[in-house]
């Protein structure tokens, strides 16, 4: 009896030793360019000072206090919350649309799913100057505008306008992606299910608000979190159309980070920012996780 229990621990001792030997390479990787980088992020955010010969010196929690008293810091969150949300919503909407127009036998099928999920593999600094160029004071939007009698539009000039055009850029960047993620979910829904609401006299729409929706609750969450976390990271964009303006109203947390880190040389202050949206982001992720965990 206990040459066999013996057995089973060492048995239990070899196959664990041998998980951990091979599972190392992919942890030493992690720990060097993912939980190292974060960590020392981290320790950042409360030093000031460059990496000169001066080098940095801990200040505590001044960073997060002055992101707290800092009225650039709430625009560039309520600028980052607004295209969040005005990005957000088109971007579930629209290709849950399309998805369940193309999930049905059409003609040209494969053709338009190619076609809508071709913007998510285009470069996103490729797209902006695309984007500046349609949206410029002398563009074809001016232009097509013009012909029908509008007078010009200053896009990327006014402050009302420019965060418009970086929301549209992002919807029809990620269109193409959420489209294949609700197509995919689709697929997993029983078609039996259909047919008894047809059985129960349900019409389409009805069909689409008892049995569709239900059934693609986990990919909506899915969806939901990954177009956040896109539109969260969100850099491309700014750096190459408007630069963060006009006045500031374009200036997004990513493109602050990185103004206050290599424009300012101010790591520290980039750094208590840069952990405010790791924050927002690890949050994303863990609803995500619970979500998938539930299901």
């Amino acid at each position: 009896m206990k040459t066999s229990r013996l057995s089973r621990m060492q048995l239990l001792d070899n196959d664990t030793f041998a998980a951990w030997i091979f599972l190392s390479p992919a942890l030493i990787l992690l720990g060097v360019f993912v939980i190292w980088p974060i960590a020392y992020l981290f320790y950042l955010s409360f030093t000031a000072g460059s990496f000169t010969s001066a080098g940095t010196y801990w200040i505590g929690l001044k960073n997060y206090w002055r992101l707290l008293f800092t009225p650039d810091f709430w625009q560039v969150l309520g600028n980052t919350f607004y295209f969040t949300v005005a990005t957000l919503i088109p971007s579930l909407i629209i290709p849950l649309g399309l998805a369940v127009l193309l999930d049905r036998s059409l003609a040209l099928q494969g053709i338009l799913r190619s076609a809508y999920f071709l913007p998510s593999i285009i470069s996103l600094v490729a797209a902006g100057l695309g984007f500046r160029w349609l949206f410029q004071t002398t563009g074809p939007i001016n232009a097509f505008l013009n012909l029908v009698g509008i007078p010009a539009i200053s896009w990327l000039g006014d402050t009302f306008w420019a965060m418009p055009v970086l929301i549209l850029l992002s919807i029809w960047k990620q269109l193409g992606f959420n489209m294949v993620v609700f197509l995919a979910g689709l697929q997993t829904i029983p078609r039996s299910r259909y047919e008894a609401a047809e059985l129960d006299g349900a019409n389409a729409w009805q069909q689409f608000w008892h049995v569709t929706l239900p059934g693609l609750r986990p990919t909506l969450i899915f969806a939901a979190i990954t177009t956040a976390i896109f539109t969260l990271r969100s850099f491309e964009q700014v750096y190459v159309i408007t630069g963060g303006g006009p006045l500031n109203s374009t200036n997004l947390l990513v493109y602050y980070i990185y103004q206050e880190a290599f424009a300012q040389f101010d790591f520290g202050y980039a750094a208590a920012a840069a952990t405010v949206l790791l924050a927002v982001t690890l949050v994303l992720v863990y609803l995500q996780l619970r979500t998938w965990g539930e299901e």
